[in-house]
């Protein structure tokens, strides 16, 4: 790692951390005219944001990029519109309590659960732009200054989001714009560098793609960082014996209107004794999308995530099953672990699929692309944890970027 990107990533943590308390003590109200401000600005600012991220569009698609990326990349006009919409209905939920009473001692004391925020809290993600906003927003929400890093395709997108929306929307609500950084360089080293600062920023989310995310978050480790990492998507759809056509066929399109995110369809799983029926109606929603099955024999995991892939992501790989148990081994064993969904009219079936997938979303005659934040939560997201063990998981919200403190106090 060069010293130059080194050290312009510590600058922006150290730049953070200075900045950090006039966030962490700053007023709801303060905090909700700084989110309202940038829903504001972002729609004053329409064209400059828009001009800029033409700019990183055409740029990425004369350097080969794909379809499903470009799509990630892209603001369009309704996009804006509805992160604006985002910033509104985040300045409107309501502030995490400071001080939960939890039980009172022996000795006339009594034990209060206190929620601080982390400080500074780092993300690292890709061709997003408008994950700027989503996490930015969520960061101000819980009180917590950021260091923001991105990819190389989105910095002209972010640096134009944090200028004109970001930045002025934070002074204008007496909360000091240095709060949010964004890391200035392209090289992606600067990402290695953002997990390697636990004394400045000691919580890092990662969004991203599988072993990039993957190789970050154990870097991470080696250097004592927590992190929140979103490095594998891919939904699986089991159709069962039980399932109603028409449910199916709406199912596997709605979860196929866009290719190049987490929680699309990436594995559709047939119950042998209803293949035959029903392979007709889901041919059909896949052509009407453009997407192109993989049949068995597969020459790939059955949990390939097509995502990730450039130039076959408009794929969705589909296998027949012999029994409800197989379909839940083969999800549980062989894909991230993201989302499940099954399609049925039996709820015993479904209960028992419900009781078997241990993934982080699981979902019954409904698709897969609900497992987001703002859809299912009424708010952005930072990502969505994956993790199996204690702690946030599922799409990740203000609600859960804080440390808990107890605090014992007189009656």
């Amino acid at each position: 790692m060069s010293d130059e990107v080194a050290k312009a990533v510590e600058e922006c943590a150290r730049a953070a951390k200075a900045a950090a308390p006039s966030l962490a003590v700053a007023a709801g109200e303060a905090i909700d005219a700084a989110l309202t401000a940038m829903a504001r600005l972002l729609l004053e600012n329409r064209e400059a944001v828009l001009d800029a991220n033409n700019a990183d569009v055409a740029k990425a698609r004369e350097e080969g990029m794909s379809a499903g990326l470009l799509d990630r990349l892209a603001i369009t006009g309704e996009r804006l519109t509805g992160m604006a919409e985002q910033l509104r209905l985040l300045a409107g939920a309501p502030h995490q309590e400071r001080s939960i009473p939890v039980s009172t001692l022996d000795g006339g004391l009594r034990l209060v659960e206190r929620r601080r925020p982390v400080g500074v809290i780092g993300a690292n993600y890709e061709a997003r732009p408008n994950v700027t906003v989503d996490v930015a927003s969520q960061l101000v929400k819980s009180r917590n200054a950021g260091v923001l890093r991105t990819g190389s395709a989105a910095l002209g997108s972010a640096q134009r989001l944090l200028d004109v929306v970001i930045a002025p929307a934070l002074a204008e609500a007496g909360i000091a714009s240095d709060v949010i950084q964004l890391v200035p360089r392209v090289e992606r080293e600067a990402a290695a560098a953002l997990v390697q600062l636990p004394n400045l920023v000691p919580l890092v989310i990662l969004r991203g793609s599988g072993e990039s995310t993957r190789a970050l978050a154990t870097e991470a480790a080696t250097h004592g960082v927590r992190t929140l990492a979103h490095a594998d998507g891919g939904g699986v759809l089991y159709v069962d014996v039980a399932a109603e056509a028409d449910k199916v066929r709406s199912l596997v399109s709605a979860s196929l209107d866009r290719l190049g995110v987490c929680n699309r369809l990436n594995l559709l799983l047939v119950h042998s004794a209803a293949y035959e029926q029903l392979w007709p109606v889901i041919s059909e929603a896949l052509a009407e999308r453009n997407v192109t099955p993989s049949l068995a024999p597969h020459e790939h995991a059955i949990g390939y995530e097509w995502a990730l892939d450039s130039e076959h992501e408009a794929t969705v790989t589909v296998a027949r099953v012999d029994s409800l148990t197989e379909a839940v081994t083969i999800a549980n064993e062989q894909t991230s672990g993201l989302a499940a969904g099954i399609a049925t009219e039996d709820s015993v079936a479904a209960d028992a699929f419900f009781d078997g997938y241990t993934g982080t979303g699981v979902f019954w005659n409904a698709p897969t692309r609900l497992l987001d934040g703002f859809k299912l939560l009424g708010v952005p997201e930072t990502g969505i944890n994956l993790d199996k063990v204690p702690g946030p998981r599922g799409p990740v919200t203000y609600t859960d970027l804080y440390v808990r403190q107890y605090a014992v106090l007189p009656e």
